[in-house]
């Protein structure tokens, strides 16, 4: 349908800016942070949904153990599992914490991957507490089987398309949709964990400077967090598996959002690239679980019916570009970690978009760096790692302005948060190549073990 055939699209431009600006926070400085685990048995098999000591028996023993809101769907199944702040430590009786001011939300993804979400976060002391009490959680709940959790980019026994979707009729139809356009869209859902990190914005022109700015970090945050050895069962043929993913999954909602790099582009862009792409999924009150497939774009869908805030929200969860703009700005190509290095890109993200002159220098570093630009970084870094080159310099060069900019940005008590990551890149290697050379996989240890 012609956008002059689509009467309420000014009102669905108005709305989609509106939920961008609703989330101006003029003096906030918070982290989010998300990080996905893979469950994977002794022997290697992967860890369903449905099965005894699966996906539903962990969400039911943290339910127990303190996560006590739950997320059904119509037929029963437990989805999800949350807390507010303020109570102890879950799972540690009696625990006499101080009162704190972040949710934790424990959610499955497509193929029972495991993501704690969490915030938002000021001290990364309060965010390492967090996300350390989580795996000792883990720990606990499932040191009674033989089930392990790994903290990886892409799951290293199994192919995407083996593993068993969770009983979500959403993710049922949009695996068939992605699927239709390539494999990647399969191995996006099914395979891959990732570390994900959200920032607030200040003002209209303090949110698209970031997002520019996040788009043009996205190669060198891909090569630090490196963390997927393997990909479909079998070890790698080439670095940052997850970048390659994204490349191919459905270029109608990945990579960079068009035109983002250009200093001329505003809201209003946004909302007419998201009004143009295809949905995916559709609201339908008569269909199964309330969702249908729906291959048309959001502005021929909306054509007559101005979006409500819901709508909205929905539209801007079928994009997965390299960073994602809701009412934060969400950080997306880092892979799963374990948790000190998710902490130190937590804080890496805070000195680099929170930092008293930051955004200054990495204007600076970034300058003219254009979406080609971008592509191609992420083209160098996949075939050559740390021995490829991001935007006209050898990378490792680049690294250690983007870590100099960081490090000056945060308080002292703050930089001793980014030495895992800083260690990773003075030695020119990732936590993907130390598990090639023979080292420790990445993953956290079950109960006993070290």
């Amino acid at each position: 349908m012609p956008k002059n055939n689509q009467p309420a699209r000014e009102k669905n431009i108005d709305a989609i800016v509106s939920f961008f600006e609703s989330g101006i926070e003029t003096h906030a400085k918070r982290l989010g942070i998300e990080l996905e685990h893979t469950l994977l048995h002794a022997d290697g098999r992967a860890v369903s949904y449905s099965e005894p000591h699966g996906t539903a028996w962990l969400l039911e023993r943290l339910r127990d153990a303190g996560y006590a809101e739950e997320t059904r769907d119509a037929e029963g199944d437990l989805l999800g599992v949350a807390m507010r702040g303020g109570a102890g430590a879950p799972g540690t009786p009696g625990a006499e914490a101080p009162s704190v001011a972040f949710a934790q939300a424990v959610t499955i993804e497509p193929a029972a991957q495991v993501e704690l979400s969490a915030g938002p976060f000021v001290e990364l002391t309060d965010a390492a507490r967090c996300f350390e009490d989580f795996e000792a959680q883990l720990d606990r709940a499932l040191s009674p089987t033989d089930v392990r959790v790994l903290t990886l980019g892409y799951h290293p026994t199994s192919r995407a398309a083996d593993l068993e979707l969770i009983p979500k009729r959403r993710y049922e139809l949009m695996n068939r949709y992605l699927g239709g356009i390539s494999p990647f869209g399969v191995c996006m859902m099914r395979g891959s964990a990732s570390t994900q990190v959200s920032i607030d914005y200040t003002s209209v022109e303090d949110c698209l400077r970031k997002l520019r700015l996040a788009f043009a970090l996205v190669p060198l945050l891909a090569l630090l967090c490196d963390n997927a050895p393997a990909f479909e069962g079998a070890p790698r043929t080439h670095e940052l598996v997850r970048t390659a993913i994204w490349k191919y999954c459905d270029p109608d909602r990945c990579g960079v959002v068009p035109g983002a790099m250009q200093p001329g582009f505003t809201l209003r862009d946004y909302a007419e690239y998201v009004l143009d792409a295809p949905a995916i999924l559709a609201p339908d009150a008569q269909a199964e679980e309330g969702w249908r497939e729906d291959a048309r774009t959001f502005g021929e869908i909306y054509a007559e019916q101005p979006m409500q805030r819901a709508d909205v929200e929905h539209a801007l969860s079928m994009f997965f570009t390299d960073v994602r703009l809701k009412t934060y700005i969400e950080i997306r190509p880092a892979d799963a970690m374990p948790v000190p290095y998710v902490i130190a890109y937590a804080a890496l993200i805070k000195g680099l978009f929170y930092g008293e002159g930051s955004l200054d220098a990495l204007d600076a570093l970034f300058a003219g760096a254009s979406e080609a630009d971008v592509a191609a970084a992420k083209e160098s870094l996949m075939a050559r790692g740390y021995e490829g080159e991001a935007y006209g310099s050898p990378v490792g060069e680049v690294m250690d302005d983007v870590m100099g900019i960081a490090r000056a940005g945060l308080c002292e008590n703050d930089r001793k948060w980014l030495a895992p990551l800083e260690k990773l890149a003075q030695a020119r290697t990732t936590l993907a190549r130390r598990v090639e050379s023979g080292g420790h996989a990445t993953s956290t240890p079950k109960h006993g073990e070290q």
